[in-house]
């Protein structure tokens, strides 16, 4: 037997494809009982600006790659995150209500999520998009577009599975993301980073943030570079933030809210998340006829 004490793990934010400090120098005590889990860096506005530079830098990239690619990088997030299963089961168990029951459950559904939007990934342009029928010698084609740089924030409940469900419709799209994990529960966002940094994505194209939301929702609402905002479960005023600070920019604005159970439901597997965040290009082109 070792004599050897643990060492109390310091999760840092996750950007770019790397794992900096924050700059303000803050951190949180994740607690199991009485006794200190671990520590995570408590990102600031700076942090949220570096995030969306590295973002934007990344998006024209990712955007270009073939849907069929995102796809498979999707999968290989969802074939990291499985070999990372048993870290996220006793983070979640430690933190989350529930046990270990719940906490399998909910990262064997995070699994679940990520595989289903791979195999969206060359699929939904052929159910959001199409052909139309126009009057003349023309063929008339609608092709969704990514959007572009689309900032999450993500629930307090089921954090995992919760974030999970936020960023794969948009990465399958072809949108670069910066994302602030669960207030309440952000250890399993600090693990998430590590999925992403072994699963082929391109550095900058998943940007992940620990933190408060009453300190970021202002300038997540007014950044200028940022797109569009996909949130959910948050309270009414955070919810008013988002959508009056969204006129900056115009940016879209998507808040959701999603009981516990319903997480995991069959219904947030479907081509939804990816509409709201796509712009559908019209393409005229002459027929032969």
């Amino acid at each position: 037997m070792s004599d050897r004490l643990p060492v109390p793990k310091t999760y840092k934010l996750y950007m770019g494809g790397a794992f900096p400090r924050t700059e303000s120098g803050r951190s949180m005590v994740v607690q199991q009982g009485e006794q200190p889990l671990a520590h995570l860096c408590r990102a600031s506005r700076k942090d949220f600006r570096n995030a969306v530079v590295a973002a934007r830098k990344a998006f024209g990239g990712w955007s270009a790659r073939s849907a069929y690619n995102r796809g498979q990088i999707l999968y290989r997030m969802a074939e990291m995150l499985e070999g990372k299963a048993s870290e996220f089961e006793h983070a979640l168990a430690a933190t989350v209500p529930g046990g270990v029951e719940r906490a399998r459950a909910e990262v064997d559904a995070a699994i679940d999520r990520l595989v289903c939007f791979a195999g969206w990934a060359d699929k939904y342009a052929q159910v959001i998009g199409g052909q139309n029928p126009v009057e003349g010698s023309f063929h008339n084609f609608s092709l969704p577009e990514p959007t572009g740089v689309i900032a999450v924030m993500a629930p307090n409940e089921q954090p995992l599975l919760g974030l999970t469900s936020l960023l794969a419709p948009l990465l399958c799209a072809g949108n670069a993301v910066v994302a602030l994990g669960s207030e309440a529960h952000p250890l399993a966002t600090a693990i998430l980073g590590e999925v992403c940094a072994t699963s082929d994505v391109p550095g900058g194209v998943i940007n992940l943030l620990t933190g408060q939301r009453d300190e970021l929702v202002d300038h997540f609402a007014s950044h200028r570079d940022v797109d569009g905002i996909s949130a959910a479960n948050v309270s009414v005023e955070q919810r008013r933030q988002l959508e009056l600070g969204a006129a900056e920019n115009l940016k879209r604005v998507r808040v959701q809210t999603i009981d516990e159970v319903d997480w995991s439901g069959a219904a947030l597997d479907g081509p939804d998340g990816i509409e709201a965040f796509v712009e559908v290009k019209t393409l005229w082109h002459p027929s032969a006829t």
